[in-house]
């Protein structure tokens, strides 16, 4: 039996659905790439900072100034000043007195000062805001106890008033990729799948419409010869002429004249 080709070739759409999925793949890893070393890595960092109870002991305000970039537009910068605010606090991890710090990335612009206002143009606007913060702290959270976050291993003379990053920029930096990752992969399988299941139909199909060639095939090849059959005149004679007896002559039979018979 001749053995039966079907095509295995994607169409159009097809075509387009495995280059989505693969497109989906790639964007799905690189985004992994590029959030965990972006923002994975500080999260972790961030989240090894174990929470303790700080109590303020001393809000000082030096009289060195530092200086902060500001933008004015698109293609226009400058600096300002602003005054240097030093909170101490006591916290319960460590029974030792270290410099509060609003975030880690306030730590990073100014490890000296304890809050760096947003900077704008006119100087006294950052000192307001800077005389605010101490303000705050010097009466309303010197008396009492509030939640910090201290790390000794890696700044052991500083502690943070929150975090920068929580939970949720972790789950956001491994879900997202990974729904891209998985989605492209089940477009592409689903896509592959079914053109699977398409060939091994069409095969079938092609099966079932040879073999049913091959029966009507047999099926006309023997009525041809049963026709042929009944045709035959020496298969076929006629039954009263075969079932007549032949007459026979004798062996030394000796025919006899009219004239003879009559005489």
């Amino acid at each position: 039996m001749a053995k039966i080709r079907v095509s295995y070739e994607y169409s159009e759409a097809e075509d387009k659905s495995i280059r989505l999925g693969l497109f989906l793949i790639a964007c799905g890893i690189l985004s992994l790439f590029i959030l965990g070393f972006c923002w994975l890595s500080p999260t972790l960092q961030s989240l090894q900072s174990k929470p303790a109870n700080c109590t303020v002991v001393s809000v000082l305000r030096p009289e060195e100034m530092f200086e902060c970039v500001f933008t004015c537009g698109a293609d226009c910068k400058g600096t300002s000043l602003y005054p240097c605010l030093q909170i101490f606090v006591n916290n319960s991890e460590s029974n030792s007195v270290a410099l509060l710090h609003f975030d880690e990335q306030q730590l990073v612009l100014n490890p000296k000062c304890s809050y760096v206002p947003p900077c704008e143009r006119d100087n006294q606007k950052n000192r307001d805001s800077v005389l605010w913060w101490e303000d705050y702290f010097s009466r309303e959270v010197s008396t009492q106890a509030f939640t910090c976050f201290f790390n000794q291993q890696r700044r052991p003379d500083d502690v943070l008033w929150r975090r920068s990053h929580d939970t949720s920029v972790l789950l956001h930096c491994v879900l997202w990729p990974m729904v891209s990752l998985l989605l492209g992969t089940l477009i592409v399988l689903l896509t592959v799948c079914a053109r699977s299941l398409a060939v091994r139909a069409e095969a079938l199909q092609k099966r079932k419409f040879s073999y049913e060639v091959c029966q009507d095939l047999s099926a006309s090849g023997s009525s041809e010869r049963r026709g042929h059959k009944a045709e035959d005149p020496l298969t076929n004679s006629d039954p009263e002429t075969s079932s007549s007896p032949t007459r026979t002559l004798p062996l030394f039979a000796v025919p006899v004249r009219r004239r003879d018979r009559e005489h």
